[in-house]
């Protein structure tokens, strides 16, 4: 009789324990499919708010991918309602899928360019004429560059973007006070700037350094971005910004292909950008043409040489 007491009161430590674990799995359970239904019920409502307002997709033939390497043309345009845009933003970021580095390099708008298959007029024409498919064809004739991908968005849906992602702004240190020709007015020192300031910040050139000044805070203004992604008080925001995305952003990727391909450059850690532009220095002049007006005529072998190395791949 004793024996069997104590055989049952030795027993009702593991019992409590069991619960406990149990316990700790349902909640568990519970918080993950939590996340899970507020992830979806964001994602559509960030689909749901971009719907109608995407850039309509384009024809568009990229090149094979051979390596490692997996490059993206990544443009930004103004529509304000026309059929036809110039490029505004013209960048060149090539992933290393294997150490996970990003490189970006930023094309001039106003590079002397032959387009095929009309006359040579600046680089942001190409788009212009021919879209998306022309551009990445006047590229890789001038450069050899390889371009496997691409991604288009218009700077209203730019600014949403921003706002969804970073509610409480995106820190940036202006460097100058800014409000000619951009829509908004901003003073000199470091700041948080919302979707719509964002982008007069990255779209500002009126000053001495012109055209050169906007592509360097463009690509600064792509740095912020990709920290605002990978910070920790921004996860919350995640699920409506890439529900968004899809409907804002276009590519020549599915839905699906374009989440895993996001998934697996974040899944690989610390990411770095280096960053560099087209023309480099001391490469370039400028000239006046009947049809173009002002140009920049660039020395396309010297700056082809300095792409091969900053890139790491064979060009053409």
């Amino acid at each position: 009789m004793e024996e069997q007491e104590y055989t049952r009161r030795s027993e009702r430590p593991k019992k409590r324990r069991l619960r406990k674990g149990r316990t700790f799995f349902i909640f568990l359970l519970l918080c993950v499919i939590t996340v899970a239904v507020y992830s979806v019920v964001q994602y559509r409502n960030g689909f749901e708010l971009a719907s109608g307002t995407k850039v309509a997709q384009e024809d568009f033939t990229g090149d094979a991918i051979e390596g490692s390497i997996e490059n993206y043309l990544l443009l930004g345009i103004d529509t304000r309602g026309e059929e036809q845009s110039r490029t505004d933003t013209m960048m060149l970021l090539s992933w290393n899928k294997d150490t996970n580095d990003i490189k970006l390099v930023s094309f001039m708008r106003d590079i002397y360019a032959d387009i095929p298959g009309y006359q040579s007029y600046k680089l942001n024409t190409a788009y212009y004429l021919g879209g998306v498919q022309l551009l990445k064809d006047t590229l890789g004739n001038m450069f050899g560059l390889p371009i496997h991908h691409y991604a288009l968005i218009d700077f209203q849906n730019f600014e949403s973007l921003v706002d969804i992602l970073a509610p409480n702004g995106v820190e940036i240190e202006v460097e100058k006070d800014m409000s000619e020709k951009i829509g908004v007015t901003l003073t000199q020192g470091v700041h948080r700037l919302n979707g719509q300031e964002l982008l007069g910040y990255a779209r500002f050139r009126q000053d001495a350094e012109g055209d050169f000044g906007r592509v360097a805070r463009q690509q600064k203004v792509i740095e912020a971005l990709k920290d605002e992604i990978l910070a920790p008080q921004n996860i919350l925001h995640l699920p409506k910004f890439v529900g968004a995305a899809q409907g804002y952003v276009t590519t020549d990727y599915s839905s699906a292909g374009e989440i895993l391909q996001v998934l697996k450059m974040l899944s690989k850690g610390k990411i770095t950008i280096e960053k560099a532009t087209v023309p480099i220095e001391g490469s370039y002049n400028f000239q006046n043409f009947s049809h173009a007006g002002s140009a920049i005529v660039i020395d396309i072998e010297e700056n082809k040489t300095f792409l091969r190395e900053f890139l790491g791949i064979s060009l053409d």
